[in-house]
């Protein structure tokens, strides 16, 4: 029997609060490249005043991206299945436990099988996240362009914790 392979995919969220946290916009990028966007309608009262000051500001940037909800969860399977080869096991890294989080609620907390868990938080090294959004000229806050940076940033082992 052939080992299976596997990919990391950098996941991010937005959301309207920490305290009850509703999914505002969900991005995940991948080892190879491929990416995925998403925003969904989500309860604006809910939201902060940072999200509504910082967040929502930055949503609509992508073309394509505004989703029913009820669509989310078969959009991000068949991206999932689209992006992953053969039987390759897929790590979901996030830097924050939310986004796990809010992507299991996505995907009606049944996420595939071959779908983990990956906390990264301690390898992202943060000079590299900054150098990220400085040289792209991409603003923080924004799920696709957040996981895009971590993509870039992560380092595993490094020890360079974010802080």
């Amino acid at each position: 029997m052939a080992d299976k392979g596997f990919l990391n995919i950098f996941i991010d969220t937005e959301f309207t609060d920490l305290v009850d946290p509703e999914l505002i916009s969900l991005g995940m990028v991948s080892d190879r490249g491929e990416e995925l966007y998403i925003e969904v309608p989500f309860p604006r009262e809910q939201c902060t005043a940072f999200v509504r000051e910082t967040v929502l500001p930055l949503l609509g940037r992508e073309p394509h991206a505004a989703i029913a909800l009820d669509d989310a969860y078969l959009h991000i399977y068949k991206w999932l299945e689209l992006v992953r080869r053969g039987n390759e096991e897929i790590f979901l890294c996030a830097d924050y436990d939310v986004d796990w989080e809010l992507f299991c609620q996505v995907m009606d907390n049944r996420p595939p099988a071959w779908v983990h868990h990956k906390p990264v938080a301690h390898d992202i090294n943060e000079l590299l996240l900054y150098s990220f959004h400085r040289r792209t000229g991409l603003p923080e806050h924004h799920a696709l362009y957040d996981a895009r940076a971590n993509q870039y940033a992560y380092r595993p082992g490094s020890g360079l914790p974010v802080q």
